[in-house]
């Protein structure tokens, strides 16, 4: 699917790994845990890539771009395990706001001066808010409690849970290419693990899991900027797909690190725990599998080849 996605696009997404893993590796999400978890610096460089106004009409001062484009970079974000709202205010809120035709703030949040933070009631807290705060499995989140004025916009769900899924293919991308670098290392027996075929196997089913995970979301983010009436269908599929796939990679990772995998001394409970945080937010797996399930045996989404490609 990725040969399918115009080169500029996977360039811009490329530009973002690269800066993030120069900038939020291991020690910056150990430094982060330890309190504050917000560094004024992480977000000014995200502001000064552009990437909070990715979504922003030009007008506006932003770069025009679409979902796909967030949905690439949201992908890298999981990916580094990214401690700023930066999807949340804005891969989320500003399409949201432009759907609303809500622009005052459009160019604050451009420029990284403000920051929108959507709370919608299918979730328990909001991210980023300032209620009362809220206790998370990932230290590196900061929840409140859900505002009264909470939005039950179904269209805000769609956002939230597509850029989830976005991220969620990133931390799966992350958890096995650790898997995979530990396997490496790590010996029983006077051998490396990676040459266990049983482990072979399991890290293979990760990256089958990727395989089916990646093209259905971004096939999910191009139907929300067309405006497709499939959409949240595609949506949810993406969230049940990524959610898969990101648990996979999370219980495989563990066992390839052995009883080392639960210690906090091991990278990975960072990506494991935000992993975890995503998998229920914006939908939970059952509530992604009962739209898909009542669209699809329900009648409502055409099945089919000459439906499915069309």
């Amino acid at each position: 699917m990725d040969m399918l996605i115009a080169p500029e696009r996977l360039e811009l997404a490329e530009a973002v790994r690269d800066y993030l893993s120069g900038t939020h590796g291991p020690e910056v999400l150990r430094r982060l845990d330890a309190g504050p978890n917000r560094d004024p610096a992480i977000w000014q460089g995200l502001v000064e890539m552009g990437l909070t106004g990715l979504l922003v009409p030009e007008e506006h001062e932003g770069l025009g771009m679409g979902l796909l484009d967030a949905a690439l970079i949201a992908r890298e974000c999981g990916r580094a395990a990214l401690a700023e709202p930066l999807v949340d205010s804005a891969f989320v809120a500003v399409p949201w706001l432009l759907a609303q035709d809500q622009t005052d703030d459009l160019a604050a949040i451009a420029a990284g001066e403000q920051r929108v933070l959507p709370a919608h009631t299918i979730n328990g807290w909001q991210a980023d808010g300032d209620g009362e705060a809220l206790d998370s499995v990932d230290p590196l989140r900061n929840l409140s409690a859900l505002p009264a004025d909470a939005s039950d916009d179904p269209h805000l769900l769609d956002l939230g849970a597509l850029m989830s899924a976005a991220q969620l293919v990133g931390l799966a991308e992350a958890m096995l290419d650790q898997a995979v670098e530990y396997s490496k290392i790590r010996e029983q027996f006077g051998q490396p693990v990676g040459g266990f075929q049983a482990l072979k196997h399991k890290l293979a089913d990760v990256a089958v899991a990727l395989e089916f995970a990646r093209p259905v979301a971004w096939r999910a983010a191009q139907a929300m900027d067309d405006g497709a009436a499939s959409a949240p269908v595609h949506v949810s599929h993406a969230k049940i797909a990524a959610t898969d796939a990101a648990f996979l990679a999370a219980e495989s990772a563990i066992q390839v690190h052995g009883a080392m995998g639960y210690t906090y001394e091991v990278d990975l409970h960072f990506w494991m725990k935000r992993a975890w945080a995503l998998g229920g937010a914006w939908g939970s797996r059952a509530f992604h599998l009962k739209r898909v399930d009542d669209a699809v045996i329900g009648g409502a989404l055409a099945i089919g080849p000459e439906h499915t490609f069309a």
